[in-house]
């Protein structure tokens, strides 16, 4: 007997199969499911049909897969130390998850997906042993949930100024490596550049969590005044806490987006202001590295 995998009966097999005390089939007749006997033994196997195989191991691997994937450092350290606190794992690593919600949503997003190709599969066995075509797989996720998470206005001097001085004061301990005063003497450079920028020409955009924290900003200014086709990278920063969630990447595309409508050329970041971390983002977003500092054209 067939039955039709709808997206409601995927996410009752996902609970299921993550449900270790009860044993459940699915239900062909009633396109349900149904709870296995005390022995697990189903009663009518061209009716029902046995869940694929789920255990413990299987979601500590799914878990471990997520946190080496996760680019966000303070969630991958705690959620590290979490999945290697002995007893309680899944425990451990729920209540970790609770004070990053940006990436709890990602987990569960990404374990649906993980979960729901698994089901697929075993699906597919079925639809083979019944004489039909395989379904395709699932089409692959847009990871740039970016928009979902955060929220993003244009860079407003008024209202936004001095949040973005206090954030990136804030942010004056970057390199754990480097004494506190020269830390604070990079980011009082920064400061600086970001203050003496004309608040009239400075423009840009600010990020900030759905609980209002404010969660990274871009702003550019013209170079000079009779270079009013280079603007200068005068702020990009993302606290620690949301690095790795996409926002600096969507930052930098907003602005230069922004700055092509408004019919700029080039957009230059001064070396002094782009320290290893942000060098790959840089790079992937179209800089090139030139003298000592980093260019991109906007083309024609």
């Amino acid at each position: 007997m067939q039955f039709q995998l709808t997206d409601s009966l995927i996410d009752d097999i996902i609970s299921a199969m993550e449900n270790q005390d009860v044993e459940y089939a699915v239900d062909a007749e009633e396109g349900q499911l149904v709870i296995s006997d005390s022995d697990g033994h189903i009663p009518d196997d061209e009716r029902y049909y046995i869940l694929p195989e789920w255990g413990p191991s299987d979601g500590f691997e799914l878990r471990e897969e997520f946190v080496n994937n996760l680019h966000s450092p303070l969630a991958r350290e705690e959620l590290q130390s979490a999945m290697h606190s002995g007893r309680g794992v899944f425990k451990n690593f729920r209540n970790v998850l609770k004070s990053y919600p940006e990436v709890d949503k990602r987990w569960h997003i990404y374990k649906h997906r993980f979960m729901s190709a698994r089901i697929n599969e075993w699906y597919n066995s079925l639809r083979e042993i019944w004489g039909l075509e395989k379904l395709d797989q699932l089409p692959e996720s847009d990871e740039s949930l970016v928009h979902d998470d955060f929220s993003f206005k244009e860079y407003d001097p008024a209202a936004d100024r001095k949040t973005i001085l206090l954030n990136i004061t804030a942010g004056a301990c970057e390199d754990e490596s480097l004494p506190p005063e020269v830390n604070e003497a990079f980011y009082g450079l920064w400061k600086a550049s970001f203050e003496g920028a004309s608040e009239k020409k400075q423009t840009g955009y600010i990020c900030f969590s759905l609980s209002d924290e404010f969660a990274g900003c871009i702003t550019t200014s013209p170079l000079l005044q009779n270079q009013e086709k280079i603007n200068v990278i005068t702020s990009l920063f993302v606290p620690e806490q949301f690095r790795g969630l996409g926002i600096g990447t969507e930052l930098i595309e907003m602005c230069i987006t922004s700055l092509q409508n408004c019919g700029k050329k080039w957009v230059l970041v001064p070396n002094l202001f782009a320290p290893d971390i942000l060098q790959p983002l840089l790079t992937r977003t179209g800089f090139r590295k030139i003298y000592s500092g980093y260019l991109l054209s906007l083309g024609e």
